[in-house]
């Protein structure tokens, strides 16, 4: 739980002193000083510091806001959080540089069981490797994958798909190849087809024929990332 940290960047990212929030919040500068070192807060006061700071409970106790962008924070302030119904945007957890940039995180075959259930995990999503791709749009947000098995021919068993993050799932074109990550079936690189409007799934195929295609329900959908390119590098020499 970050509530005690996230509530103290939040006062400093709004210039306000221990003071200046705890008279807007109608508690002691005491009580405040008490809940930025971790003493836990009535619920009814957890809800007012949601509301005053304009994000949700959720994002408030399980997620390092610090180490979020600026882009993600105004989605945060923004009234944007998880939703696997892809009607929302989503609050994706990512790492940065010492510049402030984005990296692209590489989740090799051997971790992806752990990125399925840990991805809104700071600590494992910065202890994942990195790299950049100068070549790509600073504007979006990319994530690395290693890819298991031939149903993608021609790209082969072991290269590494980058994609780029898709905030809103029903902005999917047919014929879209995306990474997929799912809660149950793990993580998979397939073409898409969108049929969220008429079943809520998406349909499934892939580019080697001899694997059917298949229907995805999204209370399965985990996060969808667009292809942009693939490497086929060394994960200790990427």
């Amino acid at each position: 739980m970050y509530f005690a940290e996230n509530i103290k960047f939040l006062r400093k990212r709004k210039k306000l002193s221990q003071n200046d929030l705890a008279i807007s919040l109608e508690l002691t500068r005491t009580t405040l000083a008490g809940y930025e070192k971790s003493v836990q807060p009535p619920f009814k006061t957890l809800i007012r510091f949601a509301e005053y700071f304009k994000v949700s409970i959720d994002a408030l106790v399980r997620y390092k806001l610090e180490a979020l962008s600026e882009f993600q924070l105004s989605q945060i302030e923004g009234g944007f959080d998880i939703d696997v119904t892809g009607q929302k945007l989503r609050l994706l957890t990512v790492s940065v540089d010492g510049d402030g940039k984005e990296n692209i995180e590489m989740v090799p075959v051997k971790a992806q069981a752990g990125y399925t259930s840990d991805y809104g995990d700071t600590e494992f999503i910065s202890a994942l490797p990195k790299f950049t791709l100068p070549f790509l749009p600073p504007d979006k947000t990319y994530r690395s994958f290693q890819i298991k098995g031939d149903s993608m021919l021609p790209i082969p068993e072991g290269v590494w798909v980058t994609g780029s993050y898709i905030q809103n799932w029903k902005t999917i074109k047919d014929g879209t190849p995306c990474v997929i990550v799912t809660r149950e079936d793990g993580i998979v690189f397939k073409v898409v087809y969108n049929l969220l409007q008429k079943s809520e799934t998406l349909l499934l195929v892939s580019t080697n024929r001899i694997y059917k295609p298949y229907e995805l329900s999204v209370k399965n959908i985990v996060e969808i990332w667009k292809f942009e390119t693939y490497n086929g590098f060394d994960i200790d020499n990427p």
